[in-house]
């Protein structure tokens, strides 16, 4: 090359340029293959412990003579009969979720009392998890006489490697004020304390309060009427990354005896509590029950429990549905309302997000996993029902079963507003 000239790259010639076109999209074309294909998924020497692969292939047509399920409340979905606790797997995407060695394991029970029903917070400075005894139903030694119970556990307590083998922890009971009646919804912490939401018994108005997580457990009711009416019994609350509370109300207190007849739909609600100003942001449910929020805040979900009647009996043909809302910016106002996802056991109880946008609920055989497009990838399978779960930080989920307490150690990550 003279002194002056620039290099001149060599032309690839039409059939080159054609050969490696070829070979990159072939290459596209099985990688996409592999990915969509859940055919490596059969072999259980891929699977990470405990975990079991259920192709929907395989029970999309059950056939003229096949067993179907007459009840989503009597039993769950297992149709390879494994032994609960375990990850049942139908899509790859849960395997995300899980991680190389993930393990569950029971960690605290009681056969005779119901003492983790709903209400689980994590307290990171401790590493406590707290949470409810049911409130009104079987073995929750509640009633209309009767408050519940708030108790917590130290996950310190929990010793490392697990992997399956079932422990008995201690569990505390919290003693607090008279104006905590059957809780039934926490978050948190909350500008240092616990927020929990109360159902109310008898007489004794539902309420939000903030509660000190140390003793003598001192509590703070933010709000506890709508306009001065009594709310019916609140069930569930969320804190939006705009710093303002949402809760929703139903009728389960109605329902399980221990609060007067509802005198207000099933609704959700928004509030201040700098300011004290409290409105309806989304109406027309069955029965409200458990509330999210995608990380941005952008996102939320209500979970529909209408098919769970309390002294009315369950009924399969109302909602155990999570719908889904877009929340204004401005009003913050759910808008836009779709479903999301219908729980196939039980109903869809408690709701919680991960940083990959799955959607987590508590549902009548344990709690069930959707990606983020509503598509049901996995379950964290017990058997029994779970109503609620949090993250414990990362890789902990702490899931209540209302006799026993599970904790399941995988890869996934809360997103900002789990609690």
């Amino acid at each position: 090359m003279r002194k002056g000239e620039t290099e001149q790259q060599p032309h690839l010639r039409p059939l080159s340029v054609m050969v490696i076109s070829i070979f990159v999209c072939a290459l596209a074309y099985v990688a996409f293959s592999f990915a969509k294909d859940p055919a490596w998924l059969r072999d259980t020497s891929s699977l990470p412990p405990q975990s079991v692969f259920v192709d929907p292939l395989s029970f999309a047509v059950m056939g003229a003579n096949g067993t179907f399920r007459q009840n989503s409340f009597d039993s769950g979905f297992n149709p390879t009969g494994t032994k609960p606790p375990f990850f049942q797997v139908f899509d790859q995407d849960f395997l995300g979720v899980l991680g190389q060695a993930p393990s569950i394991t029971e960690i605290a029970s009681n056969d005779t009392f119901a003492f983790a029903h709903e209400a689980p917070i994590y307290d990171p400075v401790q590493d406590f998890v707290y949470f409810a005894s049911n409130d009104g139903g079987p073995l929750g030694m509640s009633d209309i006489d009767h408050n519940n119970k708030v108790g917590r556990i130290n996950l310190k307590d929990v010793s490392t490697n697990l992997k399956g083998t079932a422990i008995n922890i201690p569990v505390t009971e919290l003693s607090l004020p008279d104006t905590i009646q059957m809780t039934n919804g926490g978050t948190g912490p909350f500008r240092g304390n616990l927020l929990l939401i109360n159902s109310g018994r008898g007489a004794l108005p539902p309420s939000i309060a903030l509660v000190n997580p140390n003793p003598p457990h001192n509590a703070t009711v933010l709000l506890d009427n709508f306009f001065g009416r009594q709310f019916n019994s609140l069930n569930d609350i969320k804190i939006h990354p705009s710093g303002k509370i949402f809760f929703t109300d139903t009728v389960y207190g109605w329902l399980n005896h221990f609060r007067p007849e509802p005198l207000m739909p099933s609704q959700v609600y928004r509030f201040d509590p700098d300011t004290g100003a409290v409105r309806v942001v989304a109406t027309d449910f069955d029965k409200s029950n458990g509330i999210a929020f995608t990380g941005d805040g952008k996102t939320a979900y209500i979970a529909d429990t209408g098919a769970s009647g309390g002294f009315l009996g369950n009924n399969q043909t109302e909602p155990a549905t999570i719908y889904a809302f877009d929340v204004d910016p401005v009003s913050l106002a759910f808008k836009n309302r779709r479903i999301f996802a219908y729980s196939d056991a039980g109903v869809p109880d408690g709701v919680q997000v991960d940083t990959e946008g799955n959607v987590y609920a508590g549902c009548g055989d344990g709690v069930h996993v959707w990606n983020s497009e509503g598509t049901l990838i996995g379950k964290f399978f017990l058997g029994s029902t779970s109503a609620n779960m949090a993250f414990a930080g990362k890789g902990r989920l702490v899931i209540m079963a209302e006799t026993k307490i599970f904790l399941a150690e995988i890869a996934a990550s809360p997103s900002l507003f789990t609690s």
